[in-house]
Formats: structure tokens, sequence, C-alpha cells
């Protein structure tokens, strides 16, 4: 019987990397798409603007999961956790098409301002396919934390700003750190919204998605190269860095 599950286990991790070893056998296409001007453009426009979705996923996406995990009672906690559910379940496609008639130039801000096909809107679309992973790993982290050390910050009269940046944050980097990685991987995948809000500039995997239809299968997977690459890194670092720390206190 163990044999039978070891080999199970084994073909099953041999079919979930298969995708690593078929990007591997194209990583000599690495220099070429780099050198061209279109997939050269296609990983700076990743790096810049997730850069910026994530840093905007950290300032509204850290104190939203504090306050569900601290501020509210068990039952409004409920609620709040069935109403996030929401956009972290709604496709993609769907989202980007409801960005997209909001910010659009059909929406109703149209007469204002509209920011499809625009550097805010892929950030916005990125942002929005990945804050809610964002909020939701950080608060499993947070609900996990002791409460006694804020408990002990809040008797002695400190504001809940004073609370959080000497009590829980010492405690939370790990699961906030963790939170970025997924946020990270989400923000530079997205497809479905931002194909929608922001067909240009295109990042990565609206590239690749280009670069299929146009130039066919062996041309887009040298940008699937460049944007595994681009995902990667970040998360398993933090991954490595971060992930040993609640299983070892």
């Amino acid at each position: 019987m163990k044999q039978f599950l070891g080999g199970v286990g084994g073909l099953t991790l041999a079919l979930l990397l298969l995708p690593v070893f078929v990007l591997i056998i194209h990583a000599s296409s690495l220099g070429s798409v780099i050198a061209s001007s279109s997939g050269r453009d296609a990983v700076e426009v990743t790096l810049l603007s997730g850069i910026l979705a994530l840093a905007i996923d950290l300032i509204l996406g850290m104190p939203l999961a504090w306050v569900v995990t601290r501020m509210v009672s068990p039952n409004m906690r409920r609620w709040l956790g069935t109403l996030l559910i929401v956009p972290l379940l709604m496709p993609p496609l769907v989202l980007g098409l409801i960005l997209a008639y909001v910010v659009g130039p059909a929406g109703p801000l149209a007469t204002v301002f509209s920011l499809a096909n625009s550097y805010a809107g892929l950030v916005i679309a990125q942002v929005y396919e990945s804050l809610p992973f964002f909020v939701f790993t950080a608060w499993g982290y947070l609900a996990a934390l002791p409460k006694e050390v804020e408990v002990d910050v809040v008797v002695l009269g400190k504001p809940p700003w004073q609370t959080f940046w000497f009590a829980t944050w010492p405690m939370a980097r790990p699961g906030f750190a963790l939170a970025a990685g997924m946020a990270w991987a989400r923000i530079v995948g997205a497809f479905g919204a931002p194909v929608v809000v922001a067909y240009h500039p295109s990042a990565l995997p609206v590239a690749i998605w280009i670069q299929l239809q146009e130039q066919g299968l062996p041309a887009a997977l040298g940008l699937a190269v460049w944007l595994i690459i681009a995902t990667l890194p970040l998360p398993l670092w933090l991954h490595w860095r971060y992930g040993h720390v609640r299983n070892h206190g």
C-alpha cells in the first residue's frame, strides 16, 4: 500500500512539475525575447505596475485585515468575510468587464476621466485581482496570533495605531510577508481583468496572449519563461524566509 501511494504521489508530483520542465526547454529564447522591444516593454510594464499594485495592496490590505480580526465582533466578522469572498471568487473576466464599464469611455465617470488602456487602469485591474488574496492570507495569519500582548498594550491606554505598531506588527510581519507573496503572484499573473481594462500597455500575461495570436505557440512560450521569472522569486523567497515561523513559534 505504501509503495502504491508513493508511486501515485511521485506521478502526481511529476505531472505538476511538467510545465516547469517545458519552460526550461524554452529558456534559450530568453535573450531573443528581451532583445525585442515588445518583449522588453512587457517585462518593464509588468515589474513597474506590479510594484505599484503591491504597494497599494499593502497600504489597503494590512489595515483591513487587522480591522476584520481585531476590531469587529465575531458576527460582523462573518458578514465581512462573506462580502470579501465575492471579489475573491468573482471571475477575473467579469471583474474586468465591470472595471472597464466604471473607468472606461462608456462608463459613468467618462465625463471626468477614462482609465481604459492606461497605466493607471492596468494597476487598478491588478489590485482588484490581488487585494482579496492579500487580505484573506493576512487575515488567516492574524487570527492565529495570540491576543495577550495586544491586550496588555490596550490596558496601558495606548491608541489602536500604537497597539498595531508595537504589539501586532512584530508578530504579524511573517503573515504580511506571505500575504505579499501571494498578492505578487496574483498581480504578475493577472490576465482576465487587465485584458479588458488595459490591453495596452501590455503586461506579460496580455503580451503572451497577443504573441500567441500573432506568432504562434513557440514565440509565446518565450515570454512565458519571463513571466515565471517575474512571478516566482519573491513568493519563493518570502516563503523560505517566513514560511517556517508559524510552525516553529
